[in-house]
């Protein structure tokens, strides 16, 4: 938000300065020797588009890429940003591998039973909270939790940090987790049109996802069982103990929240 706002004045007062960073960009996206195509199309007719799609990169400009290493750089303390709402946006999230936890696909149902379960009951039902889900990139390794339009805002930081709690205690019953399973199986394996497969092709092709690793996958949820949540549960404590806060909401709100906890926001206007 703060660079579309300094862009469109930029756009009003030095047009030159930001046609030239448009045209660096363009220089380092549009490369005929990085370019990847993702075609999905039967052999019949890519006999009739290949050599079109040939000359159209033959027109691209060549100059050898350039590599960067993008180092991530995390704010400094938890940020309350104040805007002009009556309820909240609440988000906490840690990098679970930094805790030594190891990826197994049991994760993926743990997490299907606390969106279903856990923050749908104590967020949503309870708290009142439009909706509350929590989300995890096994390749990054990031579970976050958030909460929407929601009335609360230590309270729901609170839920956040008892979902350990709640998988080292839940009774789950078969039928559950059968359904949680199911559920994590259909994310991974659902139905795509043509061109849905071809992307998800070309996105397994740029990760090196292989479909070895998929079938370990598939093989690790399905033979998920409750011992599993009790093992993920300390990675899931890692966001309780390390996890940055953010949270979007009226700056009374904010307020409250460091009288509360003295300097737990740092607090900024957006809106």
């Amino acid at each position: 938000m703060f660079f579309l706002r300094e862009l469109a004045e930029r756009i009003d007062n030095d047009w030159n300065a930001v046609q030239a960073d448009l045209q660096t960009f363009h220089k380092a996206l549009i490369n005929k020797n990085a370019a990847i195509c993702n075609i999905t199309i039967d052999a019949a007719n890519w006999r009739h588009i290949q050599s079109t799609l040939v000359d159209f990169l033959d027109m691209l400009p060549a100059h050898n890429p350039v590599i960067h290493n993008w180092q991530m750089t995390l704010s400094d303390g938890f940020e309350g940003f104040s805007i002009p709402a009556k309820v909240n946006y609440v988000g906490k999230a840690a990098n679970i591998y930094d805790s030594g936890y190891k990826f197994h696909g049991s994760a993926l149902v743990a997490n299907k039973l606390v969106r279903t379960g856990w923050l749908w009951n104590r967020v949503r039902v309870q708290g009142g909270a439009y909706g509350a889900f929590c989300s995890f990139n096994r390749r990054s390794g990031v579970l976050g939790f958030l909460s929407y339009r929601d009335p609360n805002l230590l309270e729901t930081l609170n839920n956040f940090d008892q979902t350990g709690n709640f998988l080292r205690s839940a009774d789950v019953n078969h039928e559950e987790l059968t359904k949680s399973i199911i559920g994590v199986i259909g994310d991974l394996d659902g139905y795509e049109l043509p061109d849905e497969k071809g992307y998800t092709a070309m996105l397994r092709y740029l990760i090196g996802e292989t479909d070895e690793e998929m079938q370990v996958l598939r093989d690790q949820v399905l033979s998920t069982s409750v011992a599993h949540f009790n093992q993920y549960a300390e990675a899931v404590d890692y966001v309780k103990n390390h996890g940055i806060v953010a949270v979007a909401g009226s700056k009374e709100t904010l307020n409250e929240a460091n009288l509360q906890h003295a300097n737990f926001l740092k607090i900024m206007k957006v809106l």
